[in-house]
């Protein structure tokens, strides 16, 4: 996700499009859902990724927490 400035990130912006749509209650859980599934998936890739690296454990693990916009999963909104 990139920020745009100081303001709202790509997907905050586009998530406010969307609910100008008025979706239902309905709509709006599978979107949750959807959502959780995409994030759920790409963290698994990229564990999938960094646990079958070349490097050392300690190598990967310094290398992966330095990267732009890793965070603590205590960190991660509940949906």
């Amino acid at each position: 996700m990139e920020k745009q400035g100081k303001g709202l990130s790509n997907i905050q912006e586009e998530l406010l499009k969307l609910y100008a749509n008025n979706v239902s209650d309905k709509e709006l859980a599978d979107i949750k859902i959807l959502l959780s599934r995409y994030f759920a998936n790409k963290d698994s890739d990229e564990m999938e990724v960094f646990l079958r690296g070349p490097e050392s454990n300690e190598d990967r693990a310094a290398k992966w927490s330095a990267q732009p916009g890793k965070f603590k999963a205590s960190d991660r909104p509940m949906l």
